[in-house]
């Protein structure tokens, strides 16, 4: 009896807790996605966790960081919300007193997000106050079919009080009283329970990103003013498994702190431009519309990319010129640093040298054709050649401060990453696969390398600790793409073990140590082994 007493209890308290989380989510569809108490309190987690979680996270689950967060914090709710089931007592209402921790935590954590005001509070209160009346409503079910005190049937006087109650002396309770009172607490949990359901589909459906989806559907790219060159002939090679040279937008990496995608349309877009300007201007869309667009092909890379990791794409960006963007301001001698800053907060500090130095550094509106994909920052988005993205490539941007790097830490450089971030002359083994198995005889090894802005001069290829051997590279597209390379190998029998370092432009050539890519990007030789039989 008290381990069936104990599970409702603990029921009562998920019910509850789950409508105080419905009405949450309702009252955010009509404050901000960003006061939903249950992204506010992730979001809250994810900018103040300590560097070595973070990091941990990001190497461990890669692009999957993040459902990978949002499952811990909902299966930490569920666990807390039984305990308040169970610890709720009539006289000593510990249980409610947890939801007020929660709703307390949820109030702090949507104050903090970048764009709150007063009103991002009022989901967090009131997913407490209905938390708090459903609990103690479908607790009160319970209490009102216990019989602490009193005999059933003519058994003996009980010797300890009902787990649903903690009032001794309670007038006895008929059984039919008492499985009056638990049909009543199942019917009444179970219409709580289809109603806070439809209540959190209800809040999520009107947060959701209807209106900037229906926004990007009737965005018409301008026709760039300065179209990408063609792509020359062998530039990508025709061999199976190899990366192909441009990503599709379905499958370019995706690396951000942004618990949910950031709602913006293009009505509602606006760059402001301040700081060490002469002139402090604010940018909308339609002042983008009258500009020159140009397309350019650029490879981007994640500083979160691991020896032979794929977090690195290739892609088609139609945009404007952002040293062009820069000089309509009159960017003051002293200054050193931009300062960028998303609508949802997160912030990079890219090195004003690297966008005003004539590389394609681009305020972005098209990814390979189409408006950016909503989780690539639309509507707008910068894209710098030869920087990695944590200093550079900042999603959704609303604002320009131009600086100096001794006056502003951007979010990443805050927690001890690099300050600059240049790209490392990096190659990865596409194929074959590691672990795989091959006749003997000739067996192609193929892959990548890149040095943004540099340039890739040469890829050379070892098998076990024999001699380096000079790849076949594919015609260079520009120093700001990566090029794909290939090197057949007679193979023998055995286990092999094969190894790629590339030397970029400059003459650097990649090092042979493994170095994480905490702080400042991946270092070390690429290798895979397969067996040939």
């Amino acid at each position: 009896m008290r381990t069936a007493a104990m599970a409702r209890n603990g029921l009562a308290g998920l019910i509850a807790v789950g409508a105080g989380l419905a009405a949450g989510e309702l009252a955010a569809a009509a404050v901000s996605s960003y006061a939903s108490p249950f992204y506010a309190v992730g979001s809250f987690l994810v900018d103040r966790a300590p560097a070595p979680v973070r990091e941990f996270a990001i190497d461990t689950f890669g692009t999957n960081d993040k459902p990978v967060l949002l499952w811990g914090i909902a299966i930490a709710v569920l666990v807390l919300a039984v305990i308040a089931g169970i610890a709720e007592r009539r006289t000593v209402p510990i249980g409610s007193a947890l939801i007020v921790a929660f709703g307390a935590f949820g109030v702090l954590a949507a104050l903090h997000r970048p764009t709150s005001d007063m009103w991002y509070a009022a989901p967090s209160l009131i997913a407490a106050v209905v938390g708090i009346v459903v609990l103690r409503g479908l607790r009160g079910f319970l209490w009102s079919g216990s019989s602490p005190g009193g005999r059933v049937r003519g058994s003996a006087t009980r010797q300890q009080a009902d787990p649903n109650s903690d009032a001794a002396g309670e007038k006895p309770q008929s059984d039919g009283n008492r499985d009056l009172s638990r049909r009543q607490f199942g019917v009444a949990a179970g219409v709580i329970a289809a109603v806070s359901v439809a209540g959190a589909f209800i809040g999520r459906q009107v947060s959701t990103m209807g209106d900037v989806v229906a926004d990007r559907k009737r965005v018409r790219l301008p026709r760039p003013s300065r179209a990408a060159a063609p792509i020359p002939a062998g530039t990508e090679v025709e061999i199976d498994g190899i990366t192909p040279f441009l990503t599709n937008n379905a499958d370019f990496y995706r690396i951000d702190t942004a618990l949910q995608v950031p709602k913006l349309t293009t009505g509602e877009w606006k760059l402001r431009i301040h700081g060490m300007v002469d002139n402090e201007i604010t940018l909308d869309w339609d002042d983008l519309m009258d500009m020159q667009a140009q397309e350019k092909i650029v490879t981007l890379t994640c500083v979160s990319n691991e020896v032979g990791g794929n977090l690195a794409g290739t892609a088609r960006w139609i945009g404007y010129p952002m040293k062009s963007i820069l000089e309509r301001a009159g960017v003051q001698d002293d200054a050193d640093m931009l300062f960028s800053t998303s609508v949802d907060g997160w912030t990079s500090g890219t090195p004003l040298d690297d966008v005003t130095d004539g590389r394609d550094a681009m305020l972005v509106i098209g990814m390979n054709g189409e408006p950016l994909p909503l989780e690539h920052g639309y509507p707008v988005r910068q894209v710098v050649p030869g920087l990695y993205g944590y200093v550079s490539a900042c999603k959704w941007v609303v604002d320009w401060e131009i600086t100096r790097f001794d006056k502003a830490e951007a979010y990443w450089t805050k927690r001890n990453w690099g300050v600059k971030g240049p790209i490392k002359t990096a190659s990865r083994i596409d194929r074959p696969e590691g672990l795989s198995r091959h006749p003997v005889g000739d067996v192609v090894i193929a892959g990548t390398a890149w040095a943004q802005h540099r340039g890739i001069a040469k890829v050379e290829v070892r098998v076990d600790k024999g001699p380096w051997n000079v790849a076949t590279l594919a015609p260079e597209y520009t120093n700001d793409t990566w090029r794909q390379w290939f090197w057949t190998w007679p193979a023998t029998a055995g286990q092999h073990t094969v190894y790629c370092r590339a030397t970029d432009v400059t003459g650097a050539v990649q090092p042979e140590e493994r170095v994480a890519p905490i702080p400042d990007g991946a270092t070390g030789w690429h290798n895979r082994v397969f067996r040939i039989e």
